[in-house]
């Protein structure tokens, strides 16, 4: 019974703190809730997971999880089934419990079919001893925010553990990033692969930062047949044997252009032509990834491939916007491997470009801000001729122009300004086009300031809950 009304108290709390926060606009109200009911409630998050009737997904990762995890969620809807989804992307326990909050009635109802649940790697071990998870989708391990995660290592060691707790857990797993594959030998899971084989974009040199060059099982050095990014390819180790799995999912012929990446597709379902309407491989990836997915649900392929299909992107992950006839795109970054993604979507585009970097260094992003040196900023001075003007905001914004002094980006084209001049900026620059990068905290005020001026061409994948 003391349970039962704590329960009862903790919904009560969080809606009406979801409604107060609604009512002063201050901000998406999207881990508020959670937190408060945590600590009225500890076992809230268990008692209302276990209500979802088909099971429960998770995503996590360094790169990709909240395109990944909507992906999975619009792929499901399609299907017929009612979600919970923490579709903001707010992924530690609180955000987590904040999703299922919006979805149950006052008496702790929650009427669903599936929970899909992206959760931040650091945060996988608490949520899962709560929530009980029938597949995990893991993206990729890149280096993140130092001063919160740790060593890689550490965070794949986190959730290493955390799996070998999960009896009876399938994974869907990268085959192409050695750190990542061998989970399913590590935790004795079984595994389902997803991968790109050979395009005509693969390189055989990779000089970005690397975390996969070492061989996880002997140390020895990885011998790459081909690099898709960072570490991500068709690698194997020439002292024990250890290899690039087989894809059970696998992309190839891969094609961009006109604001989206195509590849066709084999699976144990068939062959088929996978159409993701957002730019860069990393978004071919969580394409791949959502596939899986569905698949290893039982959803029919036709189902997903038009699911994906249609697919709209949350805020911050490649948003398009139009202001005056100007596209605009709005990217989030927050480790070098997704800058360098970032800047290789940038230089894809038609040019010139007006661009503009905001970068924080609040908690969420990470305090320590030297990973910016990490990040390959002097293909800017390669391409130089492309870009219109480069325009520096946010509380590092300085940081950050003296980082593209050192790559040897033109100082005539940086400009350092506050977020509303930086936003005016590059949307009245003579660029074709508009491009907006951002880290975490920085990616909410600069997507209300540009919302004021631009208008955004599709709608937000919003997925509503079930209550």
């Amino acid at each position: 019974m003391a349970f039962r009304l704590r329960l009862i108290i903790a919904i009560l709390v969080a809606k009406a703190i979801m409604w107060l926060v609604r009512l002063l606009g201050r901000g998406k109200g999207s881990s508020l809730p959670g937190m408060v009911a945590l600590k009225i409630c500890p076992g809230i998050l268990g008692c209302l997971a276990r209500q979802a009737s088909r099971g429960v997904v998770m995503v996590t990762g360094t790169n990709g999880k909240t395109t990944t995890n909507n992906m999975i969620a619009r792929v499901v809807r399609e299907a017929g089934y009612r979600v919970v989804v923490n579709a903001e992307g707010a992924n530690l326990i609180t955000g987590v419990t904040t999703a299922f909050l919006k979805a149950a009635s006052l008496s702790g109802r929650v009427d669903c079919d599936y929970a899909l649940l992206e959760v931040d790697e650091a945060s996988f071990p608490r949520v899962t001893r709560q929530v009980y998870p029938n597949i995990v989708v893991i993206t990729n391990f890149f280096r993140d925010q130092l001063d919160r995660y740790g060593e890689l290592d550490k965070t794949i060691s986190l959730i290493r553990e955390a799996l070998v707790q999960l009896p009876g857990t399938g994974l869907v797993l990268n085959a192409d990033d050695p750190l990542v594959a061998p989970l399913a030998t590590s935790t004795g899971k079984e595994a389902f692969y997803y991968g790109l084989g050979e395009h005509h974009q693969v390189a055989s040199f990779s000089a970005a930062a690397r975390e996969g060059r070492f061989c996880p099982h002997c140390g020895r050095e990885l011998f790459y047949a081909y690099y898709h990014y960072s570490q991500l390819g068709n690698y194997r180790c020439p002292g024990c044997g250890f290899s690039r799995p087989l894809a059970d999912v696998e992309g190839t012929e891969v094609s961009q252009g006109d604001h989206r990446i195509t590849c066709r597709l084999r699976s144990p379902a068939g062959s088929h032509e996978l159409v993701i309407p957002v730019p860069g491989l990393y978004n071919l990836y969580n394409g791949l990834a959502a596939f899986s997915a569905g698949l290893s649900l039982g959803v029919e392929p036709g189902v997903i491939i038009g699911a994906l299909a249609g697919y709209t992107p949350a805020t911050g992950r490649m948003e398009r916007f139009l202001y005056r006839d100007k596209p605009v795109l709005l990217n989030l970054v927050k480790n070098p491997t997704g800058f360098n993604e970032g800047l290789g979507a940038l230089l894809s585009l038609p040019g010139p470009v007006d661009v503009l970097i905001a970068i924080n260094d609040n908690d969420a992003d990470g305090r320590d801000i030297s990973w910016l040196w990490d990040v390959d900023f002097e293909v800017l001075e390669e391409h130089h001729h492309r870009l219109n003007s480069l325009v520096c905001t946010g509380q590092r914004g300085a940081e950050m122009a003296v980082r593209l002094k050192y790559a040897g980006v033109p100082l005539d084209k940086v400009v350092v300004e506050n977020m509303h001049r930086a936003v005016e900026h590059v949307l009245n620059g003579s660029g074709n086009t508009a491009y907006l990068l951002a880290t975490y905290t920085a990616l909410w005020p600069l997507e209300r300031i540009l919302s004021g001026y631009a208008k955004r061409e599709s709608r937000v994948e919003s997925l509503p809950s079930v209550s």
